[in-house]
């Protein structure tokens, strides 16, 4: 049955840049158990139709409605009645063709595989207590460190002792255990200490069909679908579009009660298909850059790059990442290739995130996969992150001194006993500002720093994408031998915990986790991608190990100045000879720190290494793989002997 009115007016617009912009908000449908109304902006469409389905794919549509183009180009239409549990989709009409049915640009709920949108009370997603929810206090972002992790790596494997194994509700399970006895999920990250869990992609995308979800599908979910909703194949019951809304939450408000704030991956640089997708469907060209001869474009390197820089882009990004700061209480965004978009949009994103949380962590990947079609002055690219105050970027620069260059895995450096890597290491341990000590000409990739302030440094040495730590030092490492492997791991982890930017851990490092040598396991099986928790056990001094370098780091300011005058003014590097070692010292009790004159020796080579110190009495808190606040024993300067591959770190005692 066909309703509604087909008189309206279309507006021909000579380019993009003439199309109007949508007034208020982007909500395109809104529930009453009298009504629902329904909004789509299409401003160069001909006609718009809304249909009204039984059911969340197949079928006819039961009722077609003609909908009504308004003065900013958007189409309205009101249904009358209870349509609670229906679905729905648009189709646009432009050059007498129809483009084909979509959920919408910011459809927030859908049926199984994201193909029509669903009507539901969003009240109803609200798991009990939601209102009461609370954000973990947070003094300043210089106090994150983050935890990267993915749902179906942390909880798939048997050993993990989850019940909801790759789901949002692993993360509400407490009480879990590996077989050896020790925790696993929430209280595994409650107990390394970690204050952010860093989800990858979790919005609805397209790669993995929802109805086999509890198969051995995989993909890490960087090919966007439908932003605004979460996914399906994490949730209980793909097929009931309140569940997985409601999971989330509870996920969400599992961590918040564990103390542990939640930053979502967003990926508005592309989309999985730019002919299918909702942004095509409904205004054609328009939310995408295009090369000269009239192609897409591809600085994402899968086949699209959306333009943040079209009014429209600018308003539906800033408004998603609101919207889920207040529908789902989200406490930070990391930016997959924000190199893509452009400074002005990003900057906004950042304003208004932080009028809602001013303590929102928000950081990016601040490249591209190839050169996007804007101007390279205005894009958000590391090199321009001193011209994006509170957003940070990660530190290749660091990451790639350590371990060896990204485009390389059997290439070495600093880790492997390679010289010329110092310098690299040192930008990553001031934050990547500017410092006198560090000369910029022998840093990898940048010869000037980037960073304005420390805390727009995100400070790493692997992450879910290349190989992940332990790969990686075992394929670029020739000489291993005995416990090298486990030494090497957390001395690179020394580095990143004591660096002056904001820590980045990807989950399992902390237990020695390998992905088989897999480069790229974005579609690799659970066999390759899951966490083994039997490490846990097998591994428990390293785990040790880097719980109580997040300790220290929590209790100790000098190791989180957030600022960089005050790292210029307290860190200073101590002289070594030779190649292979890194040593700085925190001095004049950093920060405010109750710890004087912190000394930090990065030592890489195979054998111990003598630096010269100011004469007097420490006491080593790092020491031979261990970390003991409480301290370890005396050394005595003018000269601090450290042991091969490992990291000393004293403090000034008398």
């Amino acid at each position: 049955m066909m309703t509604g009115c087909e008189d309206h007016s279309v507006v021909v617009y000579e380019s993009f840049e003439d199309y109007p912009v949508r007034k208020g908000s982007l909500s395109e449908m809104e529930y009453t158990p009298s009504g629902a109304s329904f909004h789509l902006w299409s401003p160069n469409a001909d006609e718009v139709r809304l249909m009204l389905y039984e059911e969340a794919e197949g079928g006819h549509a039961f009722e077609t409605y003609h909908m009504q183009l308004g003065d900013d180009g958007t189409w309205h239409v009101n249904v009358k009645g209870d349509l609670k549990g229906k679905f729905y989709a648009f189709n646009v009409k432009m050059n007498d063709e129809w483009l084909g049915d979509t959920p919408g640009l910011f459809a927030k709920a859908v049926g199984i595989n994201g193909l029509r949108g669903a009507i539901i009370d969003m009240v109803q997603t609200n798991p009990t207590g939601w209102e009461n929810d609370r954000k973990p206090a947070l003094r300043s972002v210089a106090d994150v460190v983050a935890y990267e992790m993915h749902h179906r790596d942390f909880s798939i494997d048997a050993s993990s002792g989850i019940e909801h194994k790759g789901q949002f509700l692993a993360l509400t399970e407490q009480g879990t255990q590996s077989p050896e006895g020790l925790a696993t999920g929430i209280d595994h990250l409650k107990e390394l200490g970690v204050t952010h869990v860093h989800l990858l992609p979790s919005y609805d995308y397209a790669s993995i069909d929802e109805h086999t979800f509890k198969d051995s599908h995989y993909n890490w979910g960087y090919d966007p679908q439908n932003y605004n909703v979460p996914d399906g194949s994490y949730a209980t019951d793909p097929t009931q579009p309140v569940t997985r809304i409601m999971e989330f939450k509870q996920m969400v408000q599992a961590l918040h009660q564990a103390g542990i704030r939640v930053v979502l991956d967003v990926v508005y640089n592309h989309t999985y298909n730019a002919s299918t997708s909702a942004f095509e469907k409904t205004v054609p060209g328009y939310f995408y850059r295009m090369k000269p001869d009239g192609t897409f474009a591809n600085g994402s390197g899968c086949g699209n790059e959306t333009a943040s820089n079209r009014p429209m882009m600018r308003k539906f990004m800033v408004e998603s990442v609101l919207y889920w700061m207040r529908e789902y209480h989200l406490d930070g965004f990391r930016f997959d290739l924000m190199g893509i978009h452009d400074i002005a949009t990003m900057n906004e994103i950042r304003q208004e995130a932080q009028k809602f949380d001013p303590q929102v962590l928000i950081y990016g990947e601040g490249w591209a996969a190839e050169t996007p079609q804007y101007a390279a002055d205005s894009l958000a690219m590391k090199a321009n992150i001193a011209r994006m105050p509170g957003i940070a970027a990660f530190c290749d620069e660091m990451r790639d001194g350590l371990r060896g260059p990204w485009d390389d895995d059997k290439k070495g450096a600093f880790l492997a006993g390679f010289p010329g890597h110092e310098e690299s290491i040192k930008f990553g341990i001031v934050g990547a500002i500017s410092h006198p000590q560090v000369k910029m000409d022998e840093v990898n990739y940048s010869n000037k720093a980037w960073a304005q302030e420390p805390v727009q440094m995100m400070s790493y040495v692997s992450c879910h994408d290349d190989m992940c730590l332990v790969d990686r030092l075992r394929t670029s490492v020739t000489d291993l031998k005995g416990n090298d492997l486990e030494k090497l791991d957390m001395l690179a982890q020394t580095a990143v915990l004591t660096s002056q930017g904001i820590p980045f851990i990807f989950a399992g490092e902390e237990v020695m986790r390998d992905k088989k040598f897999v480069h790229n396991s974005f579609q690799s099986p659970d066999s390759v991608n899951a966490i083994n928790w039997h490490n846990k056990a097998k591994y428990q001094w390293v785990f040790n190990y880097y719980k109580g370098l997040i300790a220290m780091r929590k209790h100790h300011p000098a190791f989180r100045l957030g600022s960089a005058e005050l790292v210029r003014q307290h860190l200073e590097f101590l002289p070594v000879e030779g190649s292979g070692v890194v040593a700085f010292r925190l001095k004049d009790h950093a920060g405010g720190d109750a710890w004087n004159n912190i000394i930090v020796v990065l030592n890489a080579r195979r054998e111990v290494a003598r630096i010269e110190v100011p004469v007097g009495r420490y006491m080593a808190v790092v020491k031979d793989g261990w970390v003991n606040e409480s301290g370890l024993g005396f050394l005595y300067g003018p000269t601090l002997s450290v042991a091969p591959e490992s990291a000393l770190i004293v403090f000034q005692n008398e």
